[in-house]
């Protein structure tokens, strides 16, 4: 499956934006999708996950309350919205996929990364 992210952007703290992963080449309704991000310096982090069918979702402890994933398989996107952003959200953000039946932790299928900059 290939993914493509994209809705990164220069936002002032406090403001939204939406990312969205785009799938293409297999079934996407049977893929879990997670969004991790990476700063300078640091580690790539899981954001948020959500299963094949939507029914399951995790959220870090730092954006709970604040960003939401959803996906619309009909249109093989899985998004990410994001509210009240703080300079520490700024990273660049990946989607990544895994088959619903694997049951390694690691997800064999990344798109390319979207820069998002928060302004203080």
């Amino acid at each position: 499956v290939q993914l493509q992210a994209s809705g990164g952007g220069l936002v002032q703290a406090g403001g939204s934006l939406r990312l969205s992963c785009a799938a293409s080449g297999r079934t996407f309704t049977s893929y879990n999708v997670g969004w991790f991000r990476q700063a300078p310096g640091k580690e790539r982090d899981l954001v948020a996950r959500i299963s094949w069918s939507g029914n399951s979702i995790y959220y870090a402890d730092s954006v709970k309350g604040r960003f939401t994933i959803s996906r619309d398989n009909a249109k093989n996107t899985v998004f990410l919205q994001m509210n009240s952003l703080k300079p520490e959200d700024a990273a660049v953000y990946y989607c990544a996929a895994k088959h619903r039946t694997s049951v390694a932790d690691a997800y064999p299928y990344w798109g390319q990364g979207t820069q998002v900059t928060v302004s203080s």
